[in-house]
């Protein structure tokens, strides 16, 4: 492919004191002809932008004509006339008709698509360097908040992360969050989140700034999933999917969320399913650690149902059991691991096991250790579906993790996720309708034929998936 002449014109701005267009509305009709027409409403101006324009061309009509010709290039993949004709169109005309930015946006889109194209390396970052200066020109010819700076952020952070850093890229994101507040844009929440957790983990942000901005992050959310309409409902659906999985990290923080998060968050899963020890337990164990008082009268019925149903047998683990429900998480492991080792029977063996492995799940956020332990609760009972079970929702959950919640990162996750399901009812059926559930609504979030085949792969082919899992698995597609 042959070079680009990167942006070859300079634009000059001018007729800035020129008048706009009016637009005039209809005058109201009177009900009777004789009768005098009422005064017609006040004219309203439009605001256009004041980068040069259609209107400020040397040939207005050509340059208008260019710009529908390019588009339907485009439309048909013709790239290179598309893109001789948007030259023409951006060096007398880059805002168009002064109410879009449809000529700076597809420059980008021209130039991406030629980086998509190029195997020069410094091409690539020229490329790159033009798609900045064109967002520069966007945010001053058609300024919105934050979105130039969150639009840079986003690239910085899925597509040329080389020219970024972590907190860098977070800063961007942070301070088009400031500018926009609630009506932040909906594509910075999840790659924000994902920095939020990122970044305090590494000791980079503090405390009372990652508990602001989560809570920013929820507010916009939630704004979004209320207000949203026909297809903007399905990318907001698709957050809510990610960006709180990405926040319940800080649920491993001790005092970082107030007692009222975890009483709302967790205590109806206790109403739900009152007679669940491991519900009852672990809502307990979340309440506790949340800083609630057992005076409370909601902690108080759950205590009352814990002790009525719920006692542990005297033995070996009952200590480790105390420990769970006062959130003394790592305490509480080393005691069942004390107690599988003191522990004759084969099945509390396991079920101590799987208690351990839920621990690391649910209080811990670690994975991995949760694989480990639900496989070695697997070892100590054979014909025992439940450790798999347990695994299987350890892969599927982990799309915020392994990806941007989206696209195929984070789609691929459901195939090992239906082999544990798979493994689970062949070894155990009596969880077989539990797990055909779970394949069947995970099936039509795996990746589709075409995004299969753009990869030079086929269903049917073994695939390693990376992240955590590290696993082979067996592509499949949704249709």
């Amino acid at each position: 492919m042959k070079t680009r002449n990167l942006l070859p014109v300079v634009l000059t701005l001018f007729l800035f004191g020129a008048c706009t267009p009016k637009i005039s509305e209809e005058t109201a009709k009177t009900e009777q002809a004789e009768q005098p027409a009422p005064p017609p409403p006040p004219k309203e101006e439009v605001k256009l932008s004041p980068c040069p324009k259609f209107s400020d061309a040397p040939f207005p009509e050509e340059a208008s004509d260019n710009y529908v010709l390019y588009r339907d290039f485009l439309k048909v993949g013709d790239w290179n006339r598309a893109f001789q004709l948007w030259q023409k169109v951006y060096a007398v005309a880059p805002a168009a008709d002064g109410q879009r930015n449809t000529v700076y946006a597809d420059g980008i889109r021209f130039y991406e698509y030629f980086i998509s194209q190029s195997t020069d390396s410094l091409q690539k970052e020229a490329y790159v360097d033009t798609i900045f200066m064109i967002y520069d020109e966007i945010d001053r010819c058609y300024p919105e908040g934050g979105y130039i700076l969150a639009r840079k952020a986003f690239d910085f952070y899925y597509k040329y992360p080389q020219r970024s850093t972590p907190k860098k890229t977070y800063e961007l994101f942070k301070q088009s969050i400031d500018m926009d507040g609630l009506n932040t844009h909906d594509f910075v929440l999840n790659p924000f989140s994902a920095l939020l957790t990122d970044l305090y983990g590494s000791g980079e942000i503090g405390k009372e700034e990652a508990f602001k901005y989560q809570n920013i992050v929820r507010d916009v959310l939630a704004k979004g999933l209320k207000e949203c309409k026909g297809k903007a409902c399905d990318r907001w659906n698709i957050i809510a999917e990610y960006a709180p999985v990405r926040l319940e990290y800080f649920e491993t923080v001790e005092g970082f969320y107030p007692c009222s998060y975890y009483m709302d968050k967790y205590y109806p899963e206790f109403l739900e399913n009152p007679e669940d020890c491991d519900i009852v337990r672990e809502v307990y164990s979340r309440l506790k650690w949340g800083g609630c008082s057992e005076s409370d009268e909601k902690f108080r019925e759950l205590i009352r149902i814990g002790n009525q149903n719920c006692r542990p047998e005297p033995g070996p683990a009952e200590i480790a059991y105390q420990l769970l429900k006062e959130a003394k998480y790592s305490e509480s492991i080393s005691a069942f691991e004390r107690a599988i080792e003191e522990e004759k029977d084969a099945e509390k063996k396991s079920n101590y096991a799987l208690t351990v492995a839920k621990i690391y799940q649910v209080h811990l956020r670690n994975f991995p250790r949760a694989r480990t332990w639900a496989l070695r609760a697997a070892d100590m009972r054979g014909g025992w579906g439940e450790p798999y079970m347990l695994i299987a929702r350890l892969y599927a959950s982990s799309g915020p993790l392994c990806g941007p919640g989206t696209g195929w990162d984070s789609q691929i996750v459901t195939w090992p996720a239906i082999d544990m399901w798979n493994r689970a009812k062949s070894v155990d059926p009596s969880v077989a309708a539990e797990a055909n559930k779970w394949i069947a609504r995970y099936s039509q979030y795996m990746p589709n034929r075409e995004d299969v085949f753009i990869r030079t792969l086929k269903a049917g082919d073994r695939y390693f998936v990376p992240c955590w899992i590290q696993e082979w698995t067996t592509i499949r597609t949704a249709d």
